[in-house]
């Protein structure tokens, strides 16, 4: 199993939970973040002073699937986020050791 990690532009959230849901992929967490990559932020200027928002909102998407399906959901991802500008966002992958559903004490695969 593996954990994927999306963090990615707000406004591309519908857009990628209707790609995971095409691809089967119903559960996952969302949560509202803060970041920034290697743009630094969005440098501004208001009534003639210079200001810098150095932390960017993003969302970030986590998701736990059978290692079969993580090719099929991190293109779903990319497509649903992709927007061909700088701050789209990254996707990470790491193993997940184990998963239980709580509700029946099934783990591994039937628990996802």
């Amino acid at each position: 199993m593996k954990r994927i990690i999306a963090i990615i532009r707000p406004e591309k959230l519908t857009e990628v939970k209707q790609a995971l849901i095409d691809v089967g992929c119903v559960g996952m967490n969302v949560n509202e973040v803060k970041g920034r990559g290697r743009q630094l932020g969005i440098k501004e200027r208001y009534r003639g002073s210079d200001y810098c928002i150095d932390l960017i909102p993003k969302t970030r998407v986590e998701i736990v699937v059978a290692k079969e399906k993580v090719d099929e959901v991190v293109k779903s991802i990319i497509d649903g986020a992709r927007s061909g500008e700088i701050g789209d966002g990254k996707i990470f992958i790491s193993p997940v050791e184990d998963v239980i559903r709580i509700r029946t004490g099934e783990s591994g695969k039937e628990a996802i």
